[in-house]
């Protein structure tokens, strides 16, 4: 299954050509869950398939994939360099290009504020909402990809940290920094967790106690028990 971001060549038959779907495309076909396969992108441009380069790049990590080379001519090196020097807007216009940031690798936070704890109230309110309201407002390969990439950044060593809690608090504040990727309406204001990520912490909840997390081995350094 191809993920976002794929496109495609014909080195031989257009030379210096990419095929791909941009942002007017995805746009008008918000169901369209093939936007990112290959496949579907050679049909749609009316290209032979089997005589096709197939590549994925992912903008937020700048990793790049050859999926296939089918062309006599191998132009992976090009291609790489083309999808670097994309402007991703282009292709999805609200998807925010950011370095990924981990909590727990930002400076341990020693002394809670009250503001973080305000952030925190605020996002206890909410965050049982999270990814029903969030995950689905954005096209399936798009979120995924994104979601993969602050996973494969963070979820290891935040879920390793807390795993004894439950996950679903964790997950949905993972949810909510993913939403930061991303400049569209929410049901709800995740600017709250968001808050608290990006200043080293990591909320959690056991059904009873709210905690804050934070440094390399993500300690508790605030709880609270619920109201």
């Amino acid at each position: 299954m191809s993920q976002f971001f794929s496109f495609v060549t014909d080195p031989v038959g257009h030379p210096a050509e990419y095929y791909c779907f941009d942002w007017e495309y995805r746009k008008a076909n918000l169901d369209d869950d093939g936007a990112d396969s290959h496949s579907h992108i050679c049909a749609h441009f009316a290209l032979d398939e089997d005589r096709c380069n197939k590549y994925e790049f992912n903008p937020l990590t700048k990793a790049f994939k050859t999926d296939q080379i089918n062309s006599e001519r191998d132009d992976s090196e090009a291609a790489e360099k083309w999808a670097n020097r994309l402007d991703f807007k282009t292709i999805v216009e609200p998807l925010i290009i950011k370095p990924i940031a981990n909590p727990l690798e930002l400076p341990k936070v020693e002394q809670v504020t009250d503001e973080q704890i305000g952030w925190l109230k605020d996002w206890a309110s909410i965050w049982a909402s999270v990814r029903a309201s969030v995950g689905y407002s954005i096209w399936a390969s798009v979120w995924d990809s994104v979601w993969d990439s602050v996973g494969a950044s963070v979820w290891d060593s935040v879920w390793a940290s807390v795993r004894d809690l439950v996950w679903a608090s964790v997950r949905n504040s993972v949810s909510a920094y993913v939403s930061s990727f991303f400049a569209i309406d929410h049901k709800h204001d995740y600017s709250s967790a968001m808050k608290l990520w990006e200043a080293g912490l990591v909320p959690s909840f056991d059904g009873t106690m709210w905690r804050l997390h934070s440094g390399k081995n993500a300690k508790i350094v605030y709880e609270e028990r619920e109201a």
